[in-house]
């Protein structure tokens, strides 16, 4: 449990406001001591995150967030790191409680989660106040509010069963796919995996998706054959019979691609996180807008997570650098890493996101729908390089048949 990544876990946010009870009701879940508990009003201020095992859906990630109704300029920047979260939320849990009735705040942040289609769960907490109503509240809730609820008191670890109860009967299914590529393999496919060892390598590892890709081909009875791109031509030449697949690292596409026989089908890493995390037919389609590049452009390289760059970065330098051999000048190129992702998408011409393996499904599709609003096209790394070399419809036509 403890092994599978972040991004592959389903992703449990609390929303509230301040003092509703939200880091209690995550300590109660989690059955730890993980988010800081205090009377004072703001005790939490960035997002939390915990990673644990929720059966029987599985691993999870719980996120602790500020309250709703923080106040003043340091209130609204934890507002917005809260509004950042929504983003990758694939189930939301909205906390009430009877201390504060008016429901403005609950029903404008209820509408934003509706509109992000994010099933929701309603929670009054604190019922182990005398003082409140239980009944009456509830009924008020759930007139407003049309989800279900439940009623708990953190405090006491009262219905928290119940409470997990509903998470696993709310929580989404379709989080994740089932599988990155095993649903066009058939058990004992022979499977070539070229992973070069550059220096963005991680001295003594794979990187992610290439460890995902393995697990992945294994777990349907398939061979992993893996080497590097100097040694493509030396397994080739030691299989008594062509792989059904070969999976490369999208840098070397050009150089695979020459090596490689007509026949035998190939694709990438980044291409089989691009349908794995998104929706390959809206990005293969975003590439399209290549063509209409110009120099002066303004293209957005976007990141999914924030690492040293290193010189040849692909995203950073050899992207820009081959874009601007296609167009014939140089581009306005900006990099945005991490959540740090405009709202405002409308002054790029185009969007060239990174593999996305360290976001959850959620979070990258929400990207996807956000460019989609503005018009503005979206693509990834790996295909970015597949229709600069020529060879986009070669390496994502299997997925289309």
């Amino acid at each position: 449990m403890q092994d599978t990544p972040k991004a592959n876990r389903l992703h449990i946010a609390l929303f509230g406001r301040r003092n509703a009870g939200k880091s209690s009701l995550i300590n109660s879940i989690t059955g730890q001591d993980i988010a800081l508990v205090s009377e004072f009003l703001g005790t939490t201020t960035d997002p939390v995150y915990k990673a644990m095992e929720l059966p029987p859906i599985g691993p999870v990630v719980i996120i602790d967030t500020a309250g709703l109704d923080d106040t003043g300029t340091l209130g609204e920047l934890r507002i917005k790191k809260t509004k950042e979260v929504m983003d990758k939320t694939d189930l939301a849990i909205l906390v009430f409680t009877q201390e504060n009735l008016d429901l403005t705040l609950e029903k404008n942040w209820y509408s934003k989660l509706k509109e992000c289609k994010i099933p929701t769960i309603g929670v009054l907490n604190k019922i182990d106040n005398d003082r409140i109503d239980i009944d009456e509240t509830l009924k008020l809730l759930k007139k407003q509010f049309p989800i279900p609820f439940i009623k708990v008191s953190a405090k006491m670890n009262k219905n928290i069963g119940t409470l997990k109860e509903a998470i696993q009967v709310t929580a989404p299914t379709d989080f994740e796919k089932e599988t990155i590529v095993g649903d066009i393999l058939s058990p004992k496919s022979k499977v070539i995996l070229v992973a070069p060892q550059d220096l963005e390598a991680p001295k003594g590892r794979l990187i992610l998706p290439q460890v995902q890709v393995i697990r992945d081909v294994l777990d349907h009875d398939c061979l992993a054959l893996t080497v590097k791109d100097s040694e493509l031509s030396d397994m080739l030449a030691c299989l008594k019979d062509d792989p059904d697949l070969v999976i490369t690292d999208s840098q070397v596409f050009g150089k695979v691609n020459k090596i490689l026989p007509e026949h035998i089908p190939l694709t990438s890493f980044s291409i089989l996180m691009a349908r794995y995390k998104g929706d390959l037919k809206t990005l293969v389609n975003g590439a399209k807008a290549i063509d209409k590049l110009k120099p002066g452009d303004k293209v957005l390289i976007a990141e999914a997570c924030t690492h040293h760059a290193l010189k040849n970065d692909i995203g950073r330098d050899k992207i820009p650098r081959w874009l601007k051999n296609k167009v014939g000048g140089n581009l306005d190129v900006t990099v945005k890493a991490g959540v740090d992702f405009p709202e405002d998408l409308t002054p790029y011409n185009i969007i060239i996101h990174c593999g996305s393996c360290m976001f959850n499904r959620k979070q990258f599709i929400t990207r996807l729908i956000r460019a989609q609003s503005q018009n503005i096209p979206i693509t990834n790394y790996g295909i970015t390089i597949a229709y600069l070399n020529g060879i986009l419809d070669k390496v994502t036509n299997m997925f289309f048949q």
